[in-house]
């Protein structure tokens, strides 16, 4: 009993650095798969992935409650990834992020 109480409390550190991330994909038809990072408790990051055969040009947009929307935009090649990441001024409680991608 005392070993599953140590390994709950020993759980609780890493689930209290999560934090809830909101994802609006607007892809346009094309083959990009999405996944959201948590990189700390004041930046957000979006993994973009071009499953696709042609470039594609995509924009980010974070939000973090009142702060001002960060816009991040990249160009990924057929076949290659891209991060995009957000510091904000504060800590992040809820992020909001907006990915859309057209043909480049």
């Amino acid at each position: 009993m005392k070993r599953i109480c140590c390994a709950l409390l020993l759980c609780l550190p890493l689930t209290a650095l999560a934090y809830p991330t909101e994802v609006e994909k607007s892809l346009n038809g094309m083959e990009i798969d999405v996944q959201t990072q948590d990189i700390g408790d004041t930046m957000g990051a979006v993994l973009l992935q071009n499953y696709g055969k042609q470039d594609v040009a995509c924009s980010a947009t974070f939000q973090n409650g009142p702060e001002n929307p960060k816009v991040r935009k990249a160009v990924i090649p057929a076949g290659k990834t891209k991060n995009l990441t957000a510091s904000f001024g504060r800590s992040i409680i809820k992020l909001r992020v907006k990915v859309t991608c057209n043909p480049a």
